[in-house]
């Protein structure tokens, strides 16, 4: 099955009914399938030429928000090609690393931050210009397999083990998925959904599932309180789909407007704070909606039943199952989160590894730590790893410290997360300088990050230690 085929019944329902709101103009549903279509049409022509023989073809795409990058990522799933998003905030290495471990055979590109891992053409299609590159990849994974599970997306996790992993979605994965989270999120033709994410991050269980249940999707540019509440007033946005940092903002907007058609607010990415929450709730009437989102399982937590009760619940489980087990792997009140439901991935890429393979009984262990209380709502407390979280952006401590640890006056470093009110957590770091007598100072090593990672990653602070705490084993402690 290809979900570009169902978005197709979607247009051919309610053609006319806007899916797109950004800044002055608005796409019909009709308007937004017609670009799609003529982009899909150049893709299979340009896929074709060389790739004929490859029945499950990848194409990466590196766009800021906007209506285009809608427009090209439905192109590349209608033509039948596998989608992986490129993030922006990468630095050109972090993207090529990605590139190379997908073995993408074409990566488009389009809007003002271009960029293309190899000489590009221009052109224009559907009514948008945009620009590609051919590459000649080695995949390290097998093909034949790759392409039996009928993938429609590959993303990068956080994961749980330190190393971030290609996630594969098949298109029958990801309606299941979609179809899921909507039980709980319960959107239809009527909804207008204000959105404030990053779509290379957030658009498999989001921009898609908008798109599929007739929803019209409201694009907003700047994360300002007044800014959104502007678009989303002048919009009649119901839906609001966020993260704890935009809605930290809103809930300290002065401005005494109100948002009279918001009937849900859904908050996602990161941890919700109560005192966020309280705050939303006295500012605009509404309780903030927690979720859980994770791109192995999709959406498969939202707290519609207890929001105002309990705001930093992630709800209680609908068609998904949940166990709490402790190291043993005994069942507690608190312990780690383990899912098991609809939709959930269909295999990790490097090393090639299939979820009925890593967990024939369907369950899938997601690296949180969570509590049950006695209402049987679920909280969680933390992650089992030493995974960063900046307002967000999730990254392991590992990739910053090799960086660092390259650096020739850097003898070893250890990194972690601190606390911050806007960011939920900033990178900071500890550094063991060769030479004692002269360390490094922290605007050189921040240079050196910046020029390696991206913005997010870099430590926001480095102090200078003689020596790191170890464990009787010799790793570095925690």
């Amino acid at each position: 099955m290809n979900i570009a085929d169902l978005i197709a019944e979607r247009v051919a329902a309610t053609p006319e009914h806007p899916a797109l709101i950004h800044q002055d103009e608005t796409w019909s549903y009709r308007a937004l399938w017609s670009r799609a279509e003529a982009i899909a049409d150049r893709l299979r022509e340009l896929l074709a030429s060389e790739f004929a023989q490859t029945s499950a073809p990848r194409v990466g795409l590196f766009c800021p928000n906007g209506a285009d990058y809608v427009v090209l990522a439905l192109g590349i799933l209608r033509a039948g090609a596998c989608f992986i998003p490129i993030a922006p905030e990468l630095v050109p290495t972090e993207r090529a690393a990605q590139i190379a471990t997908t073995a993408q055979q074409l990566v488009i590109a389009a809007g003002p931050r271009l960029w293309l891992p190899g000489p590009g053409a221009s052109e224009t299609a559907g009514e948008l210009t945009w620009q590609w590159t051919r590459l000649a990849p080695k995949a390290a994974f097998p093909e034949d397999r790759f392409a039996a599970l009928e993938p429609a997306f590959v993303r990068f996790s956080s994961g749980t083990t330190g190393t971030s992993k290609g996630v594969v979605l098949s298109h029958a994965s990801l309606l299941a998925r979609i179809r899921s989270a909507n039980r709980r999120l319960r959107l239809t033709t009527a909804d207008r959904v204000l959105w404030t994410l990053p779509m290379a991050h957030h658009f498999a269980v989001s921009i898609i599932l908008y798109l599929l249940e007739g929803a019209t999707t409201v694009l907003v540019d700047s994360h300002l309180s007044a800014d959104v509440l502007a678009v989303a007033r002048s919009s009649g946005a119901t839906v609001m789909y966020g993260s704890p940092f935009h809605y930290q903002l809103l809930a300290a907007d002065e401005s005494g407007l109100d948002w009279p058609t918001l009937r849900l607010a859904v908050s996602t990415a990161a941890a919700l704070s109560a005192e966020t929450a309280e705050k939303f709730e006295r500012r605009f009437g509404l309780p903030l909606t927690q979720a859980l989102g994770i791109i192995e399982a999709g959406l498969p937590l939202v707290n519609t039943g207890a929001a105002q009760e309990a705001p930093t619940s992630v709800g209680q489980p609908d068609d998904f199952e949940i166990a709490l087990r402790e190291e043993t792997g005994a069942e507690a009140a608190a312990g780690e989160l383990w899912l098991r439901g609809p939709g959930m991935f269909d295999a990790y890429l490097l090393p090639w590894r299939e979820r009925h393979d890593l967990a024939p009984d369907g369950w899938f262990a997601t690296g949180d730590i969570a509590r049950r209380d006695e209402a049987g709502r679920l909280f969680l407390c933390g992650r089992s790893k030493a995974m960063i979280n900046v307002g967000g952006l999730k990254f392991f401590p590992e990739e910053i410290e090799a960086v660092l640890n390259s650096h020739p006056d850097v003898r070893e470093s250890r990194v972690s997360g601190e606390p911050h009110e806007r960011w939920e957590t900033i990178p900071v770091a500890e550094i063991v300088p060769r030479d004692p007598a002269q360390p490094p100072i922290g605007a050189t090593l921040g240079k050196f990050c910046r020029e390696q990672l991206a913005a997010y990653k870099v430590p926001q602070r480095f102090r200078v230690v003689g020596s790191l705490p170890r464990t009787a084993s010799g790793k570095l402690k925690r």
